[in-house]
C-alpha cells in the first residue's frame, strides 16, 4: 500500500511538472503566456476602453507565432475596470494570483492605473499603458511601469500653446472633472496658459454628471473666449451642450479624453468645430497602421477608437520583450520581462517606434491637434488634424536628449514651443455594421 502511494504522489508530481512545462519536452499547449488588458468595457467610458482591449486582443492572436514556435502558446484575457480605482484594484490582486499572466496593457484612466500598478509592482508584473497620462504614472519610478502615451505636464502646455497662438483667446475658464487626470492636465494648461498670457477667469471641479445649470451660470456671466474641460467624454459633452444651451457662444478646449466618437453622439452641434490635444496619434499619421485599420474593422466589425493602435503597439513591445529573454536563455519571470520591456530602444510599433527612459516613459512624445469637423460619430477618424509637436520626457530633457521641441508645463511665452502644421487625416471606409 505505502509502495502503491509513493508511486501515485511521484506519478502526480510528474503531471503536474510535466502540465507546467518543467520537464520533458513540452509542447505548446502545456506552456501557457497569457496578456491581460484592463480598461472600462461597461459604463459611460466603454468605448475608448474597448479600444484598448480589441487592440491588445488582436495583438495576442496576430503575434503569438514567434512563441508558439519556442513551444508556448500566447493568450488573451481582458478585464473591465469600471473606469474606477476599486474594481482595478480587485482585478489587479486577481490579475497577479494567475502565474501564467506575463504582462498588463492598460489603463484607460490614470485613477485606475495608479493604484492598480501599486498592485502590478509589488508582483514584479509589467504594465505598459496606452493611454495613461498622468505625470505620477511614471514619475513613481516603479520598475514595472511604462506607457507609449506623452504626459499631461506636455499636452496641458501644448493645449495652451494653441489656445493663445492659434486660437488667439484671451481669457479662458478651466473646468476638470476632478479625477487624478483631469484635474492634473486642467492644472498643466491652467498653468502654462497663465504664462501665456491668458486670463484665467476661474479653476473649479465638479463631479456633476447630468445637470451643469448652477456651474455654467456664473462661468457664462463672465463670457470668457474659451473653456477647457479637462476630463473624459461623456460628461464633457454634456457640458458643452448645455453651455451652449445656457448662450456661451465662445471656443471648446479639452485633452485627449475629448477623443472619442461618443463626444460627437453626446454633444452634436455643440462640439462640432471643437478642438482637443491628444497623445494618440489618428492612425493615419502611422504608415504601418493600414493594415491595422483593416484588419480591426473584419475582427470586431467596428472602427477602431484611439489608443486601439497604441495597444496593439504595447503588445508588440511586451512580446518582444518575452522573446528576449527565452533568446538569452534566462529563466521566463516577470521580474526578467519587466526588465527587458524597460529595456526597449528604438523599437519599431505600428504605432512608431519607442524608446522608454528610466523611468518608464517615452523619450520622445507627439502631441497632436484635433479639430471636430466629423459628420457624423461613424466618421471620427476623420477629424482634421490641425498641428502636431514633439517634446522630451523629463528625463531625456535633463540628460540632453534633443527634442523638436521640448516644451515645459510653465514655457514663459508660446513661441518658446514650435508647431509642426499636419496634413488632414485620411478618411476611413465606413465598417460593416
Amino acid at each position: 500500500m505505502k509502495s502503491f502511494k509513493v508511486l501515485a504522489v511521484a506519478a502526480s508530481i510528474a503531471l503536474t511538472a510535466s502540465t507546467l512545462g518543467l520537464t520533458g519536452p513540452a509542447r505548446a499547449q502545456d506552456k501557457v503566456i497569457k496578456v491581460a488588458s484592463q480598461s472600462p468595457l461597461s459604463g459611460g467610458q466603454s468605448v475608448l476602453g474597448t479600444a484598448i482591449s480589441n487592440g491588445t486582443r488582436l495583438g495576442v492572436e496576430q503575434l503569438g507565432a514567434a512563441l508558439a514556435a519556442k513551444g508556448y502558446k500566447v493568450e488573451y484575457v481582458g478585464f473591465d475596470d469600471q473606469a474606477t480605482p476599486d474594481v482595478g484594484v480587485a482585478n489587479a490582486q486577481n490579475i497577479v494570483n494567475d502565474a501564467s499572466i506575463i504582462g498588463v496593457v492598460g489603463h484607460l484612466n490614470s485613477g485606475v492605473a495608479i493604484p492598480s500598478s501599486e498592485v502590478y509592482n509589488k508582483a514584479d508584473l509589467v504594465m505598459i499603458s496606452p493611454a495613461n497620462t498622468n505625470v505620477n504614472i511614471t514619475d513613481r519610478g516603479l520598475p514595472t511601469v511604462n506607457r507609449l502615451c506623452g504626459r499631461d505636464d506636455k499636452q496641458g502646455a501644448a493645449g495652451a500653446a494653441y489656445a493663445a497662438g492659434d486660437l488667439q483667446v484671451k481669457s479662458v475658464y478651466v473646468m476638470h472633472d476632478k479625477t487624478a487626470y483631469g484635474e492634473g492636465v486642467a492644472t498643466a494648461f491652467r498653468d502654462a496658459a497663465a504664462a501665456a498670457g491668458l486670463e484665467v477667469l476661474g479653476f473649479d471641479g465638479t463631479e456633476e454628471k447630468n445637470d451643469f445649470s448652477s456651474i455654467l451660470t456664473p462661468i457664462v456671466a463672465q463670457n470668457p473666449e474659451l473653456i477647457y474641460f479637462g476630463g473624459i467624454y461623456d460628461q464633457a459633452a454634456l457640458f458643452f451642450k448645455q453651455a451652449r444651451d445656457a448662450g456661451f457662444t465662445g471656443q471648446f478646449l479639452g485633452p485627449d479624453g475629448m477623443d472619442s466618437s461618443d463626444l460627437l453622439r453626446i454633444g452634436g452641434d455643440a462640439v462640432k468645430g471643437m478642438h482637443y490635444t491628444t497623445t494618440a496619434g489618428p492612425a493615419s499619421v502611422f504608415p504601418d497602421a493600414a493594415k491595422f485599420v483593416e484588419d480591426y474593422k473584419t475582427r470586431f466589425t467596428i472602427n477602431p477608437e484611439p489608443y486601439a493602435v497604441e495597444s496593439y503597439a504595447a503588445t508588440q513591445i511586451l512580446l518582444a520583450a518575452v522573446e528576449r529573454v527565452l533568446d538569452s536563455g534566462a529563466e521566463l519571470t516577470r521580474k526578467a520581462v519587466a526588465e527587458e520591456v524597460r529595456k526597449t530602444a528604438d523599437f519599431k510599433t505600428i504605432a512608431g517606434t519607442y524608446t522608454f527612459d528610466a523611468n518608464g516613459d517615452p523619450t520622445e512624445a507627439t502631441y497632436y491637434v484635433l479639430e471636430v469637423s466629423a459628420a457624423s460619430p461613424e466618421e471620427w477618424s476623420t477629424n482634421k488634424l490641425v498641428t502636431s509637436s514633439k517634446a522630451a520626457s523629463p528625463l531625456a530633457e535633463s540628460a540632453g536628449t534633443e527634442a523638436t521641441p521640448s516644451m515645459d508645463a510653465t514655457m514663459a511665452a508660446t513661441e518658446s514651443m514650435e508647431m509642426t502644421p499636419a496634413m488632414e487625416a485620411t478618411p476611413e471606409a465606413t465598417p460593416a455594421s
